[in-house]
């Protein structure tokens, strides 16, 4: 059998698995690792093949930046990072018709760039903001919506797990993908609450101004997001200057948050618990990656992906209609998918089509993040909406994914607006 046809029949067997709910890790090594055995001279030479791929990957340094931004997500919660961020927001945005849920992206926003997870800042800020917009008399749906769309900027604001997983896979400089993701976190969190006004200015009752704060008031907030703003420097300086690799920036930030923390009266158990919690994302992280990557050796050595970027390139269609098929593929898999899975699984095969179009690594890279953050948003997996829902479930979850809705158009706009202007993205890392 030719070994184009056993990398087809391997690709159909994982997203078969897949389907019938197999952890796509798991799934990923157990098709990887029988191609290989397949294929190799031998059996045992195919499964030692699988064998090497976890440890040649995991000796990387590159990867250690991985639970370094994890652990600044989960240390920045008890640095009272949210709590801070929120009220100067609400001060600061509340006198504005939805004020409280502009205020609400802008303090995600600054969260998201001392956090690495999106379901983290999607569980925090579903404890703080949806309470203060009900008690305020904000539709709910409005709540929890403008909540879940606003943790998807965690996924591309640094630090950005999804942002390092991509840069690993395809091999591209991690800290300029970090420090690419900037701009285009700004014009989505911008997107986002040009929505919620218009929203609100068309129907007050969906979101009541907040008034009552005092100029003194408001500049009283602002030395509480000290903290933040001290780790944004820390970080975006040491990638975009290059004083710091994106390890060190992570560690450096890190510490950073840590003490901020011990210095907002951390205690050991909370401590305990965040690194714990970190761990335990970072292990099950690096588990889809070894899975996958053993399945993408497989398919070097079946070469589909050489042969499908060869097939689509001599395709009589032009560059941008193959990447707007590109995007539908991925929106229509993170309706079913985890945003890691989906890229792992994906970008083996996409990234040497889109690379052959001429496009740049780092721009697809950053448009890859951000269709995996809608897909945080649509049913029937939507995870931001479920950990919403998880925290209140005194909202329903039909009403949560009803609230989504403006949001995920709101990405789709985003969307176009950085595949018509590419430059917004790499204008930054220009060399």
């Amino acid at each position: 059998m030719e070994p184009l046809t056993i990398g087809i029949i391997g690709a159909a067997c994982l997203v078969g698995l897949a389907v019938l709910g197999m952890r796509i890790g798991y799934a990923a090594a157990l098709v990887g690792t029988v191609g290989l055995m397949v294929m190799m001279p031998n059996p045992v030479a195919g499964l030692l093949t699988a064998g090497t791929v976890p440890y040649d990957k995991s000796v990387k340094y590159t990867l250690s930046v991985l639970p370094m931004f994890i652990l600044i997500g989960y240390l920045a919660y008890y640095a009272r990072m949210t709590e801070t961020s929120f009220e100067a927001a609400r001060r600061w945005f509340g006198w504005l018709p939805g004020g409280l849920a502009i205020g609400t992206v802008y303090a995600v926003a600054a969260f998201s760039a001392v956090s690495g997870a999106s379901t983290a800042a999607a569980a925090v800020f579903a404890r703080i903001a949806i309470p203060e917009m009900l008690k305020a008399k904000y539709d709910r749906r409005l709540a929890a919506g403008v909540v879940a769309a606003g943790s998807t900027l965690d996924s591309l604001i640094p630090p950005s797990a999804l942002l390092v997983i991509y840069g690993i896979i395809v091999e591209v400089s991690i800290g300029k993908l970090l420090v690419a993701g900037f701009v285009p976190g700004i014009i989505s969190a911008l997107v986002y609450s040009f929505i919620v006004l218009g929203r609100c200015v068309r129907d007050p009752a969906m979101g009541p101004r907040i008034t009552g704060y005092t100029w003194p008031q408001r500049f009283q907030s602002l030395p509480g997001t000290a903290p933040i703003w001290i780790v944004i420097g820390l970080i975006f300086s040491g990638m975009y200057w290059g004083w710091a690799t994106p390890t060190e920036a992570g560690a450096l930030g890190a510490f950073s948050v840590f003490c901020f923390a011990l210095y907002y009266g951390m205690r050991w158990a909370e401590l305990k618990e965040a690194l714990l919690d970190a761990a335990k994302l970072t292990v099950m992280i690096f588990t889809i990656i070894w899975g996958i990557l053993i399945f993408v050796r497989f398919l070097g050595f079946a070469r589909l992906p050489d042969a499908f970027a060869e097939w689509v390139v001599g395709l009589a269609l032009p560059p941008v209609v193959i990447i707007l098929i590109i995007y539908l593929v991925y929106i229509i898999l993170g309706m079913f998918m985890d945003a890691i899975g989906m890229m792992l699984l994906t970008l083996p095969v996409f990234y040497p089509v889109v690379i052959s179009l001429g496009y740049d690594p780092i721009w697809f890279g950053i448009m890859v993040v951000k269709l995996a953050g809608i897909g945080l948003l649509t049913p029937p997996v939507g995870l931001a909406c479920f950990v919403v829902n998880g925290v209140r479930p005194d909202i329903p979850l039909g009403d949560v994914f009803r609230g989504i809705w403006p949001f995920v158009l709101a990405d789709m706009v985003t969307v176009a607006l950085l595949t018509a202007f590419p430059d917004l993205v790499t204008f930054i890392v220009a060399d």
